[in-house]
């Protein structure tokens, strides 16, 4: 009898380890046996770029979040558009984003050393942590691997899912709540404003014609404002690009939600995190360099899994541009 539960629960054991690799999940070492170098090289080739620009980060971690909030975490991103089809990329939200090279450059040594092992998906997931880390000589958080790519790549879908910089709290509140994502990823995660640039025709409503009536938005710092007129010259100036956290761009840091809080949250998205209590106290806590790392940490890992596909979904893409 003894021999027969014993039995009983291997095969139980054995049955719900098939189901649960059928399934496919992200783990841990996803590509442990299958390209043992992978992660390795990920990093090794983000940080050689990450080292002579300094901007690369803000780029690559951008891609992830643009990447995640249309269609999951599928690398449908990087996917050209064709004759028939306007890709994601060619979206409007999706213009200025960039890196590419950098993914492409990863794809290319992985297809040389695992052809046919490693996704774009899960290069992208990598290389926007990796390029982060860079900075901090440490891994800023675990990225669990075992994405596929995914085939279908829609501009209009990108335009209707990516959060917008004009966004009020009420919609960006929605806009993550549709991807099981809190209020307090919403604020943790604005945090990434902490490096990078911002287009002038982005926010230069704000600063000319906030209402229709030719008036500033009253809850920017005036003399920011000041200084944003005097880079963004007018309304239509769709070139000109400012840093997201005047002074400290280049430096993954907490110093986002400090200039926030001082009324100088560059988009009208980054202000309406303060017209809502439940957003604004999480903004100071934020103020705390240790408890954002560790929060920002824990919401990328939760955005990192939106709509993966994982077992036989998808496929592994020999190109990162183009569907197999």
């Amino acid at each position: 009898m003894e021999n027969f539960k014993f039995s009983y629960t291997l095969f139980l054991f054995c049955f719900l380890t098939f189901e649960l690799c059928n399934r496919g999940e992200l783990r841990k070492n996803f590509y442990r046996t299958s390209c043992p170098h992978a992660e390795q090289i990920v990093q090794n080739i983000t940080w050689k770029n990450a080292a002579s620009n300094a901007a690369l980060p803000a780029k690559l971690l951008r891609m992830h979040f643009h990447d995640c909030f249309v269609r999951g975490c599928d690398d449908s991103i990087l996917i050209d558009s064709t004759t028939n089809n306007t890709a994601e990329k060619d979206a409007v939200p999706n213009r200025s984003l960039a890196g590419f090279e950098v993914i492409d450059e990863i794809k290319t040594q992985l297809e040389q050393t695992c052809p046919g092992k490693v996704s774009c998906a899960d290069i992208v997931a990598l290389a926007a942590r990796d390029s982060v880390s860079f900075q901090l000589d440490m891994s800023m958080w675990e990225v669990l691997t075992g994405r596929r790519d995914g085939i279908v790549s829609r501009d209009s879908e990108a335009v209707a899912e990516i959060p917008s910089p004009f966004s009020n709290f009420t919609t960006l509140k929605q806009s993550f709540a549709s991807k099981n994502l809190t209020v307090k990823d919403l604020v943790v995660l604005s945090g990434a404003h902490t490096i990078g640039m911002g287009h002038c025709n982005l926010f230069s409503n704000r600063l000319y014609n906030f209402t229709g009536k030719g008036d500033a938005d009253p809850s920017l710092d005036a003399a920011y404002a000041a200084t944003l007129r005097s880079q963004c010259r007018s309304l239509s100036d769709n070139t000109t690009t400012v840093e997201m956290d005047p002074g400290s761009s280049l430096v993954f840091d907490n110093r986002y939600f400090w200039t926030l809080l001082q009324g100088q949250g560059l988009f009208q998205s980054d202000a309406a995190l303060l017209t809502n209590n439940i957003a604004n106290g999480i903004a100071n806590e934020m103020l705390i360099f240790g408890k954002f790392l560790t929060e920002f940490s824990q919401s990328m890992k939760r955005m990192a899994t939106l709509g993966v596909l994982t077992g036989k979904a998808g496929e592994i893409r020999k190109k990162c541009s183009v569907v197999n």
